[in-house]
């Protein structure tokens, strides 16, 4: 879509993860040990290459993700959808703590890589759809991910030396769009509206919108 609108897409991976999700659940300790800080440096030298400041999209960790990278002036405009929160972000509904529990209930998996069930694939990522296309979503997507970030994201308000940290105040962040979604248990809008009052101090442009689950 964006390309087809003139724009260069790019849509750079976390470090060192498989090509396939095959390879990927056969593999799952690749997954392991990977910090926010680390996987935005990454992002941030892929951006470096690049000879103009690129628009940022990013969704869950990703929306965290490029909340960082904006505060380090790499911008030219951001998207956050159901953002992670980070050092700051206070609410904690039920929801978000239950799509977590899976890798937070255990503390050993801050060293893991952990792979969900299906009934907690689908409470946390597609309770919005039948569970037919949650059951498609689940064989064709699901992967195990790192324990660390949420680790860190749960602990940002305890350690002031956290990774998962943003600079809301940079001048140069650019505009800011966060996107709710009506129905998500991972990040309801509690905590995306929690992540937009404290973008909104920065003197960028900073809007959020709820998009209405059909």
């Amino acid at each position: 879509m964006f390309e087809e609108a003139g724009y260069a897409t790019l849509t750079p991976s976390w470090p060192d993860d498989p090509e396939t999700v095959e390879i990927a659940n056969a593999n799952p300790e690749v997954f392991a040990h990977k910090t926010v800080g680390q996987i935005a440096d990454h992002i941030h030298g892929v951006i470096a290459r690049l000879n103009r400041k690129p628009a940022l999209v990013g969704h869950s960790f990703g929306g965290l993700l490029v909340q960082i990278l904006a505060g380090r002036g790499l911008a030219a405009a951001t998207v956050a959808i159901d953002p992670a929160p980070f050092r700051g972000v206070l609410p904690l509904p039920l929801s978000a703590l239950k799509a977590a529990w899976p890798v937070l209930g255990n503390l050993a998996n801050r060293k893991r890589a952990v792979p969900l069930t299906l009934a907690q694939f689908r409470f946390a990522f597609a309770n919005a759809v039948s569970e037919q296309e949650a059951k498609e979503l689940y064989t064709s997507f699901a992967v195990p991910g790192a324990g660390v970030p949420l680790f860190q994201a749960a602990a940002a308000n305890l350690n002031p030396w956290t990774e998962a940290k943003v600079d809301t105040k940079k001048p140069e962040r650019g505009p800011l769009l966060l996107i709710s979604g009506e129905k998500d248990n991972t990040v309801p809008w509690a905590i995306a509206n929690a992540s937009y009052k404290r973008q909104r101090r920065n003197n960028g442009i900073t809007e959020i919108v709820e998009i209405s689950a059909p």
